[in-house]
């Protein structure tokens, strides 16, 4: 067997076992090295290609899909730096546990550290940011190379699967010529042709004896919270809700928790903490018994000063991926566990209550801290609250939102309130970055339709290349762009209280017209002018396809206003029911 018939014959049965492990998506950039594996991919009539250029965008864009379908996703690109745009892609998959297969081209050994073109250090290029790494060995037809590479194809995709879901790196060393044989029947694999290795992979659970000592622990504790990060499963919001009633305790749901929006019983869903919680009336008359936090850390920092100021009591922390989450060192229990099955689990074990004081307090704060925030629907101004305070009326039923990082995704927190919609609300916050938000939501939009997302400008101007996606798959996405000309999130951080350098450093305004680079990438743009104007225009998103900017201008400095106005006026409020001890509503 020659080089090409032996290279294909690897190629193509890795390729095959791809499919049977269920990869559908391919996430491609161009480039000479990885000529062999992607003229193989194309050739398989059961994959998805989608070509992006730019490798960062790239892999954003595969990350994006891969959390929209929760099946992983492989990104394939040539050798050099093209791998290392990944880098920042695979650090967000990691932390927020999606499932990703990068596949990288690579020199092949004698063409390393000798000064070749394109040819950088490779083998853990990543670190310890992937689950798993592998330095392939080079392409060969034999029996036994085959093999080879249909297992660890198979155990790349269980090990980016298995809980908690992660991304895996398999670096390709490849000779020339690197023009694979495409005449011949590629897949038609003489070995197990339905796949050569199944794996199964189980939830975490605990014995019935651990089971019952927590349930015993929880009906002793009759003032508790439970408290859901951002968490996506189909299971855990009926469980959750029902654990909840069980116990008679309030639910504070991060607004990525999927708890604020959708047709399940919301009389528990505590939803305007991250505002109340900022006053000391407040956390004393609600300080807990017991805490139990399920999913990832929320974004609320007023509810993490909360945790960090009760680390007096127990706080139990559940977590199906067996991971730590506790940068508070709050936890006294970490619980390694399915959220699903430990909440209907442990409701089994419980006495059902039927009237809480302290759950009716939690409740009535909620409840006047919601009707004072409402005050900014009568702001006149264009208003980044007001804007997030009005998504869940004018969103369509089951619409997907997804929120850029930084400000806007703290607003949503605040704004944000619970409603029978059905709105699946997505969002980056593995690393927290304003990089790639752009991508990933198109990824997210070739699944989920219709796609929204909320950004400000200085996270939309990082990512603009991730446009082209737009133009190149005909995708439909509504873009909100807040311009407040800069970075509106440092106005609440102790650098603004230093004016000297400020701007310069922090505020850093741009000062960009968006509308040009929009119609390069064959978008629509348009400009909200008031908010008769955003009404107007929003609606007539509902009839319009492909890529929509709305850019809506605000002010940094107002913006700051009008959130201290309004925590002023809830903290009177609250102060008032407190002193009163009239927790009606």
């Amino acid at each position: 067997m020659n080089h090409q018939e032996g290279l294909t014959a690897y190629i193509a049965a890795f390729v095959a076992e791809l499919v049977h492990a269920g990869v559908k998506d391919i996430v491609i950039s161009p480039g000479s090295r990885s000529t062999p594996i992607a003229l193989v991919m194309a050739e398989h009539p059961e994959l998805n290609l989608h070509i992006h250029v730019d490798e960062r965008s790239a892999a954003f864009f595969g990350l994006g899909i891969a959390k929209a379908t929760k099946k992983p996703v492989a990104l394939l690109c040539t050798s050099g730096t093209a791998a290392a745009n990944y880098y920042p892609a695979i650090i967000e998959a990691t932390i927020s546990r999606v499932p990703l297969i990068v596949l990288t081209a690579d020199r092949p050994h004698e063409l390393r550290d000798v000064g070749a073109p394109q040819a950088i250090d490779q083998i853990h290029l990543y670190g310890h940011n992937v689950k798993w790494f592998v330095e392939m060995s080079p392409p060969e037809g034999k029996e036994s190379m085959i093999r080879y590479a249909r297992t660890v194809c198979a155990r790349a995709a269980a090990t980016a699967t298995r809980y908690p879901a992660g991304p895996v790196h398999l670096n390709f060393p490849l000779r020339e010529p690197l023009i694979p044989n495409l005449d011949g029947q590629l897949f038609e694999l003489q070995e197990r042709q339905k796949g050569y290795v199944d794996i199964h992979d189980g939830k975490l659970t605990l014995s019935n004896e651990t089971f019952k000592s927590l349930a015993s622990a929880l009906d002793s504790e009759k003032n508790g919270v439970i408290i859901c990060g951002p968490i996506d499963d189909a299971e855990f919001m009926e469980a959750v809700v029902d654990f909840a009633n069980q116990l008679q305790f309030p639910i504070l749901a991060d607004p990525l928790s999927q708890l604020r929006s959708g047709h399940h019983n919301q009389e528990l869903i505590i939803d305007g903490y991250d505002t109340f919680l900022r006053f000391e009336d407040s956390k004393k008359v609600l300080k807990p018994e017991v805490v139990i936090r399920l999913g990832a850390m929320p974004v609320s920092k007023a509810l993490s000063t909360f945790l960090t100021e009760n680390r007096d009591i127990p706080q139990i922390v559940v977590d199906g991926g067996s991971g730590w989450r506790d940068p508070l060192t709050a936890a006294t229990e970490m619980v390694h566990c399915d959220e699903s099955l430990f909440c209907r689990t442990i409701s089994e074990y419980i006495k059902p209550r039927e009237h809480s004081v302290y759950l009716e307090k939690w409740k009535s704060i909620n409840e006047h801290t919601k009707l004072k925030l409402s005050a900014i629907r009568d702001i006149p101004e264009l208003s980044e609250g007001k804007l997030f305070h009005l998504l869940a009326d004018m969103l369509p039923e089951n619409a997907t939102l997804f929120v850029g990082n930084s400000m806007p995704i703290r607003d949503l927190d605040s704004f944000f309130f619970a409603n029978k919609k059905g709105i699946k609300v997505m969002g980056n916050r593995g690393a927290n970055g304003i990089d790639g938000i752009v991508s990933t939501a198109l990824g997210v939009a070739t699944v989920s339709q219709p796609l929204y997302l909320v950004l400000g400008d200085l996270t939309f101007f990082h990512d603009l290349n991730g446009l082209v996606a737009a133009k190149l798959f005909k995708l439909n996405v509504t873009v909100l762009l807040i311009n407040n000309n800069g970075g509106g999130i440092f106005s609440f951080l102790p650098q603004a209280e230093h004016p000297k350098h400020f701007e310069m450093l922090f505020g850093t305004p741009l000062e960009l017209d968006f509308q040009h680079v929009i119609e390069m990438y064959g978008g629509s743009y348009e400009k909200v002018h008031d908010w008769d104007h955003y009404h107007q225009v929003f609606a007539n998103d509902f009839q319009a396809s492909g890529l929509r900017v709305l850019e809506i201008s605000t002010d940094r400095d107002r913006n700051l206003s009008e959130h201290r106005d309004l925590w002023k006026s809830v903290s009177q409020e609250i102060s008032e029911v407190i002193k009163s001890g009239n927790y009606e509503h």
